[in-house]
């Protein structure tokens, strides 16, 4: 319990706390005068004051927040160093700050991941790797780290030649024999249509990953890839959604604390992975042109710079209403999205120890 409070509190300070950094850099930068720059939030622990700006450390450390002055059109009192007076294109730079953080500390950790460890490459070995959540390998029992010995009576060495024997068998019933700590035991499933292929049975596993080692250049060019690949699919999975009419499987707070919990106990690699994947999520999140995001933010500057027309206090009062609404209807979704993943996991194993029963 304490190792996952701890991996919770590191991933959400680290995250935000990097992302609030960025703004304040940049306004230090072109001139921003800023009156507050704390980590974490609620009542001050410790702070001092360098300038016009109040350094502090809060009580409750999940991130941190900039006060830029002058940073509502309504308090500007004409002093040039305040957030709302300096030109459109400035204030671009403030928010897109935060965002480039994210994706620098997400490229740092994932170089940092794949220099350490090395590259990943399946294993070749029966072993389980991933389960994936509600598919039959789960529901069944089956944990990480098991290792498939035999597929209906007939042993098998390699992953591929246990894939073999499962792929022909589409929505069959099929016998598999595995090794849990020295000990075998057998559990008889019913596979599943592959999503990406009809002809395919599947029961909803992955394999475990060995690891090679990289040099120093290719390793960073691999962490760049990773913030780029995870960016393009989250962009091609929320297209498929809004194509295809779905609803996006997102993860809200439970769902998250949930994910790096189980992280924080698989390893310091896999925490750390975990959150530049939190990191790449925060950064493309906060780029999305919705009111009160930076994007939403970074989409009125543009428009102030094409127009030539300020933002007003009027145009900033339904902005800002509106982002309110958009925000707070996504974090209601998220977190119903969690509470029916808990649930209907649950049910699922509920019902898989009854047939298990009945057997």
């Amino acid at each position: 319990m304490i190792v996952s409070i701890l991996a919770v509190l590191f991933t959400f300070g680290l995250v935000i706390f990097l992302h609030e950094l960025g703004h304040f850099i940049v306004c230090r930068l072109v001139g921003i005068r800023v009156e507050a720059f704390s980590f974490g939030f609620g009542p001050e622990l410790y702070g001092r004051t360098s300038g016009p700006t109040r350094y502090s450390v809060r009580a409750v450390p999940l991130g941190g927040y900039v006060k830029p002055a002058g940073e509502s059109i309504d308090e500007l009192s004409g002093e040039p160093d305040e957030y709302f007076a300096k030109p459109w294109y400035s204030r671009l730079g403030v928010v897109a700050a935060g965002p480039t953080m994210n994706y620098l500390l997400a490229f740092v950790l994932f170089s940092g991941v794949i220099l350490f460890v090395g590259e990943p490459v399946p294993s070749t070995a029966p072993v389980i790797g991933d389960l994936s959540r509600g598919y039959p390998a789960e529901t069944a029992g089956l944990k990480a780290g098991d290792r498939v010995v035999k597929v209906n009576g007939k042993e098998v060495a390699t992953w591929s030649e246990m894939a073999d024997n499962i792929y022909p068998r589409v929505d069959k019933e099929i016998s598999l024999t595995y090794s849990r700590g020295g000990e075998e035991a057998s559990v008889k499933l019913k596979t599943r249509r592959a999503p990406e292929s009809a002809e395919r049975g599947v029961i909803g596993i992955s394999p475990g990953i060995d690891y090679k080692r990289v040099p120093l250049f290719k390793g960073l060019a691999m962490g760049a890839h990773q913030c780029w690949y995870w960016t393009a699919f989250t962009v091609k999975t929320l297209a498929s959604n809004i194509s295809k009419r779905e609803k996006p499987d997102l993860a809200g707070p439970i769902g998250i604390v949930n994910i790096v919990s189980k992280a924080a106990h698989t390893g310091l690699t896999d925490l750390f992975f975990l959150i530049g994947l939190i990191s790449v999520a925060v950064g493309f999140f906060n780029l999305l042109p919705i009111p009160l995001l930076d994007g939403g933010w970074a989409v009125l500057y543009i428009f102030e710079g094409i127009s030539r027309r300020k933002l007003t206090g009027e145009i900033m009062k339904y902005v800002n209403g509106a982002g309110i609404a958009v925000l707070l209807s996504i974090f209601l979704f998220a977190t119903y999205s969690d509470i029916m993943r808990i649930v209907n996991a649950h049910s699922a194993k509920k019902a898989a120890a009854a047939q298990s029963r009945e057997k």
